[in-house]
């Protein structure tokens, strides 16, 4: 008698990489659950699906490992069946299909229809802004846009999303009330470029008309701005963060260099007085502004010169948040064509001197925090405190506020006004009043 077809398949879905594959796995998920699909995320199940990331060297490793630790669960009997996804297979299908053939099927970043029918389940189109989300219950992204028309020339995204896709205000607006209606009450806007964003569907930049609709979505409190390019950020943006209370004072800039030289082989199209000139003009119409960044450091021909051009910068402009990541040298991109002449152990030191001179920033901004109040919303509690953050700070990446839980109580999911008592390089201490 053959009793496995009668047992029920759990769907485990694993996310690697960024925010916006984290997106794509709910979008996943929530079409997995309208399918009466037992579908969990990253817990034990007999059907995997792994969600990849492609971006980095260090990040195609971890998508690699992860696909060999379930194919090895799978040839000894302990999962029934592995699926890939996401960025890496659609950059390296062929070459995955070949090295590791004990996948049942890879897909790419746009055949999410295909999946679901490789699952049993099929793609419907009236889920609109139906997710499964896997973030604490009080925040949620909402990704405003897919692909990148930037030709950056490190970056290997265009290769893995394709072309800068908007989505409609209406559409967003309704993803937006679906979330708040499970009590979300903060949006983190996310995409490939937030910038560009209605180029394409409304002949103009538009971010400021979204964001005065999302605005007027009832229960969301905080909206956060992440990843805006900076040659043609949209200024109405400043004015509308200005008037509106519910868009945190807050933006995620990254701009990678700052040498002219080097600026000019990525092909960013601005340069070191343009940029400077442009976060001068977001302090001015916005002082109480956090401004996230990140940076690459040993991309082909940095010289010890550039990186102090840019060590000399990172200290003028006292960035409130930043990351500093080390050049990885992507096949198919422009930068592919240059020699990746910067030694490994050279791009690790100079990522470390960046970090250490922006935690020193940081414990110094940090410092004077002490004693001020802050709204603050509580995301989990962890051993002995509740974590949480103050509007100037975004999930995993920035500052976390510790309140001792020994002493307090507060409730997750909640907004609570946290003094702060201690402050160190990157956690605040605080009690609520």
């Amino acid at each position: 008698m053959r009793t496995k077809s009668l047992k029920k398949n759990k769907i485990n879905v694993v996310t690697l990489g960024c925010s916006k594959n984290i997106y794509d796995s709910e979008v996943l998920m929530g079409q997995l659950r309208a399918n009466d699909k037992e579908v969990v995320h990253e817990e034990e199940g007999n059907v995997v699906v792994i969600n990849t990331c492609g971006f980095i060297a260090n990040a195609k490793q971890e998508s690699i490992n992860t696909i060999l630790g379930y194919v090895e669960k799978k040839e000894a009997g302990t999962v029934d069946k592995v699926f890939v996804t996401g960025c890496l297979s659609e950059r390296y299908k062929p070459d995955l299909q070949k090295e590791i053939p004990n996948v049942d099927e890879y897909f790419g970043t746009s055949e999410l229809p295909n999946l679901l029918k490789a699952l049993g389940a099929d793609y419907k189109h009236e889920l609109i802004g139906e997710r499964l989300t896997v973030t604490p219950k009080n925040y949620a992204y909402l990704k405003i846009a897919e692909g990148c028309d930037r030709p950056c020339s490190f970056c290997a995204i265009p290769l893995m999303r394709g072309k800068h896709k908007s989505k409609p205000i209406e559409e967003l607006v309704t993803e937006a009330e679906k979330l708040a209606a499970k009590g979300v009450k903060e949006l983190i806007l996310i995409a490939q470029d937030l910038t560009y964003y209605g180029l394409d569907l409304y002949k103009k930049r538009n971010l400021a008309e979204l964001l005065r609709a999302l605005v007027k979505v009832d229960g969301i409190e905080w909206i956060r701005l992440h990843y805006a390019f900076p040659t043609g950020f949209p200024m109405e943006v400043l004015k509308v963060m200005k008037q509106e209370p519910k868009i945190c004072n807050y933006l995620d800039i990254p701009l990678q260099h700052i040498s002219d030289r080097i600026l000019k082989s990525m092909r960013r199209g601005t340069t070191q007085a343009k940029t400077t000139e442009l976060l001068q003009d977001f302090r001015a119409a916005v002082p109480e502004m956090t401004i996230r960044t990140t940076l690459i450091v040993g991309y082909p021909g940095e010289t010890q010169e550039d990186f102090q051009t840019l060590k000399n910068w990172v200290a003028e402009m006292r960035f409130e948040r930043l990351g500093c990541f080390t050049y990885s040298h992507e096949e198919n991109t422009h930068a592919y064509t240059l020699i990746d002449d910067v030694p490994e152990e050279v791009k690790q030191e100079r990522a470390n001197e960046i970090m250490e001179l922006q935690s020193q920033i940081s414990w110094e901004l940090n410092q004077q925090k002490i004693d001020k109040v802050f709204r603050c919303i509580i995301d989990r509690k962890e051993g002995n405190y509740f974590i949480g953050r103050t509007e100037y700070d975004s999930p995993d990446v920035d500052n976390e506020v510790l309140i001792d839980a020994t002493k307090h109580y507060v409730k997750q999911g909640e907004f609570v006004n946290v003094k702060i008592t201690g402050a160190e390089d990157f956690d605040l201490y605080g009690t609520p009043v």
